[in-house]
């Protein structure tokens, strides 16, 4: 049996700065396609920054030629308007791969970070650290792009578990 490549495009979404990252999976190889950060301008009206986020997402996958998407949960935190602001942000992020067609994946931040670190409660630095080990032709990554890879990684990782796993049940 031959391995398939997929294009994986992990997302790591923020009103101010959504992280992203492209790389491509066959087997067990992992290899960097793309990154970068979506920084809509932060004096725009909030439904601008939303439609910036909707709009340069879709052109990722367009770009790159994804074929699934992940994205880490949202982190709720004290602030319940910071939370809704992050959840509209989200909702914007996860629906441009969705209507480009893709699959989307969603993650918790301490399975990312244990995937990628083996640690669920690694900090950005570690991340950051071992998306460098991991994926070297990447260079030096920022944290919210490093984060995005992190995601795309899990993904990887995670869709070849549950790939065998319908094979198995398929096989009994």
């Amino acid at each position: 049996m031959t391995n398939v490549s997929t294009r994986i495009l992990g997302l790591d979404p923020g009103l101010r700065r959504t992280g992203w990252g492209v790389i491509e999976s066959e087997g067990s190889r992992l290899r960097w396609i793309a990154h970068g950060v979506v920084t809509p301008a932060e004096k725009a009206p909030f439904p601008e920054r939303l439609l910036h986020l909707l709009e340069e997402v879709g052109s990722i996958c367009a770009a790159y030629s994804c074929d699934e998407a992940a994205i880490e949960e949202v982190f709720v935190n004290m602030n319940g308007a910071s939370t809704l602001k992050l959840g509209h942000a989200r909702a914007a992020v996860m629906l441009a791969p969705a209507r480009a067609g893709l699959s989307v994946a969603e993650y918790a931040p301490s399975l990312v970070k244990k995937a990628v670190v083996g640690a669920g409660q690694a900090d950005k630095s570690q991340v950051a650290f071992m998306i460098k080990r991991l994926l070297p032709a990447a260079g030096d990554v920022k944290a919210d792009a490093a984060d995005a890879l992190a995601v795309a990684i899990t993904h990887a990782h995670h869709r070849r578990s549950l790939s065998l796993g319908a094979s198995l049940r398929g096989a009994a």
